[in-house]
């Protein structure tokens, strides 16, 4: 399918500068085109995904991209949908996160091959410049009125905006006017909320560069969710990319959690999976429900792509481990995973099973731990202890580490030594 009618009918196009120049373009053409972020943070998290995945799919149909990272409007702070001024970070901290995020991008791109990906830092070029290079240079072309209509400096007028934050717009703007000139770069993507960042680097190339060769932007929509609530929330906050910040199997279960309302948005949203195999898992969504069959999917490439295939298999394990209640399967480390959020004890002596489930606040007395045990109620690593004078043994002890215990059917605890 041709690429702009496939990001269309994937609703993932919002708004253009120049539909028919583009089209005509990249008819035409092979082009450069890049995408950004500043480094705020050492880890994506979900909600950056959509546009580097925008990225990826120029890519797969033969364009080469260019990954930004803003090592120096990391050091300024993009005013965009915010109603007060960033706190600054120092150079080292921003520099820790470049070398993160550098890390997680390349697991989405291709770097390899004739349109193998580029990855670039703003500050290899800002860093060095002086202020009256960058007032005579870039201010020069860029008039107040001009900044002052963008909405991301309109909407902070009445809040206050600094100096500081107000240039952001030039700064960015001044990366897509470099990366032009240097890399023959002609589409800017973004998010909906850097309209006005790439219509300002538009303004400088058009105003540079003279031999008046068009370049383009392009914006993605905001990703929601069908009952209102944020997309790549959960009740533990943001769903990371970093693995010690969200873990393989977290991530996934995020995934496979989506509701049927939003699940095949997200197919085209976030997967390369093709318009017909989307349209097939949609007739299940309508067709068969139960079988969470487009969920899976959506789980199981958004996972492989940023965690690989091992990571992957692991998350599959542990879900099927806790579905089933054959944790015993488990190794320690997919039990660090999959018991993450679970109530848990620290176990440093040898102590009976019903001292054990009081101490832990497994059962709320010794009494109702025996009847417990009695009943078959609770399972020590997948297996009924029936006996109210069982004793943990070494070998109840997954690789010395852990030991799982359940007490009815979905109330799980983990102890650990």
């Amino acid at each position: 399918m041709d690429l702009l009618k496939d990001l269309e009918w994937r609703g993932i196009l919002y708004q253009q500068t120049d539909e028919d120049g583009l089209k005509e373009t990249l008819n035409k053409e092979k082009i450069s085109l890049y995408c950004g972020m500043d480094p705020t943070g050492d880890s994506m998290h979900i909600g950056h995904l959509l546009p580097f995945l925008t990225l990826r799919r120029f890519q797969n149909h033969g364009h080469r991209p260019i990954v930004l990272v803003g090592g120096a409007t990391g050091l300024i702070g993009d005013p965009s949908g915010k109603k007060e001024e960033r706190k600054l970070q120092t150079l080292e901290m921003v520099q820790h996160n470049v070398d993160s995020l550098k890390k997680q991008l390349k697991t989405i791109f291709d770097f390899e091959g004739d349109n193998g990906a580029i990855m670039v830092n703003n500050y290899d070029w800002a860093g060095s410049m002086d202020i009256v290079t960058f007032l005579r240079d870039y201010g020069k072309h860029i008039g107040v009125n001009y900044m002052l209509a963008k909405d991301t400096i309109a909407t902070r007028l009445d809040t206050g905006i600094s100096f500081t934050e107000f240039t952001y717009t030039i700064l960015q703007g001044m990366d897509f006017k470099i990366l032009y000139e240097n890399h023959q770069c002609k589409l800017q993507i973004g998010g909906s909320d850097q309209w006005g960042n790439i219509t300002t680097g538009l303004e400088l190339i058009r105003k540079m560069i003279p031999e008046g060769e068009k370049a383009f932007g392009l914006t993605i929509p905001l990703v929601t969710k069908a009952d209102g609530t944020k997309f790549g929330k959960t009740e533990s906050g943001a769903v990371w990319l970093d693995p010690e910040k969200t873990s393989p199997y977290e991530f996934y279960q995020f995934w496979i959690n989506t509701a049927d309302a939003d699940v095949v948005k997200y197919l085209k949203f976030f997967t390369f999976l093709s318009r017909e195999e989307i349209e097939q898992l949609e007739k299940a969504v309508e067709e068969e429900p139960h079988l969470r069959k487009a969920q899976k999917a959506l789980a199981e490439e958004m996972t492989r792509l940023i965690h690989g295939q091992v990571a992957l298999s692991q998350a599959i394990k542990i879900s099927d481990a806790l579905f089933s209640g054959n944790v015993q399967d488990l190794s320690a480390a997919e039990i660090a995973q999959g018991f993450k959020d679970v109530p848990s004890y620290d176990f440093a002596g040898e102590e009976s099973l019903v001292d054990l489930l009081v101490a832990a606040k497994i059962s709320p007395s010794k009494r109702q731990a025996r009847e417990d045990i009695s009943n078959g109620a609770v399972l020590v690593n997948g297996e009924k202890v029936t006996d109210p004078t069982y004793v943990l043994q070494e070998s109840d002890r997954i690789e010395g580490k852990f030991t799982i215990v359940r007490r009815g059917k979905k109330k799980y605890y983990l102890i650990k030594y």
